[in-house]
């Protein structure tokens, strides 16, 4: 496997030609970074929690039409527009592992983030977590489990990522491609989303990103996405 450079640059890849919209990706994130289950009646207010939301459109004339799906996730912008507007800095981009943090302990819940995310995705956590047994013993003990009123995001699983660099450097070496799988594409059966370091250019996920199909959402805001599409072009019909 090939080395990742000690100033990584993580990204995400996801082939639109690959997913098949089954969600998998959106429950194991939820499980992994302790995100509850809001119920239906707070879904159909709009106050739900999940990190991924799975967009579907259809491509074709009736009656030949075909699905392609799209998981939004925070697309860990490198020049992230909900920055600069946190009043007490609660969104800050991480200059180790170059993604945008959410720091839960300083969120006053101005929601001001949310406003300026053009991808919808920030969630507000509208009321205190229940996890009714035997649901609280699945807590990950390495994500913070949110209160009241606070904003809350993908972060490509961060928890995991410190442990990759950490295992590596104990280990004496450095980081491998492959080495970190943030949960959403651990559990994606179809092989659609790729994680790695993009400032490698022999990385899996590297490699994809510069494949002929490769997109951004609303890339001509200059937000600088670091999550990248691949256009869909076979069984989705894109």
């Amino acid at each position: 496997m090939a080395e990742v450079s000690v100033a990584e640059k993580w990204g995400l890849v996801v082939d639109q030609d690959r997913c098949t919209g089954c969600n998998a990706c959106v429950v194991a994130c939820s499980m992994e970074n302790n995100v509850p289950f809001m119920g239906e009646d707070n879904v159909a207010y709009g106050r739900g929690l999940y990190w991924i939301f799975n967009k579907r459109t259809w491509q074709g004339e009736y009656p030949e039409v075909a699905p392609m799906f799209q998981p939004v996730m925070c697309q860990q912008c490198g020049s992230a527009p909900c920055e600069p507007v946190c009043p007490v800095f609660a969104s800050v981009h991480s200059e180790e592992e170059q993604i945008n943090l959410q720091v839960y302990n300083r969120c006053i819940g101005t929601r001001y983030c949310a406003n300026n995310c053009p991808y919808h995705a920030r969630q507000f956590n509208f009321e205190d977590p229940v996890f009714p047994e035997p649901m609280n013993s699945y807590l990950n003990p390495d994500v913070t489990v949110r209160r009241r009123g606070v904003m809350e995001k993908c972060t490509f699983c961060v928890q995991r990522i410190v442990h990759g660099r950490q295992a590596a450097a104990d280990e004496g070496r450095l980081v491998q491609d492959g080495d970190i799988v943030p949960a959403c594409v651990a559990a994606c059966p179809s092989g659609a989303l790729v994680f790695g370091d993009l400032s490698n250019p022999d990385s899996r996920a590297s490699r994809m990103a510069q494949n002929e199909r490769q997109y951004k959402l609303m890339d001509m805001l200059g937000t600088k996405p670091r999550v990248t599409y691949l256009k869909g072009g076979g069984r989705n019909g894109g």
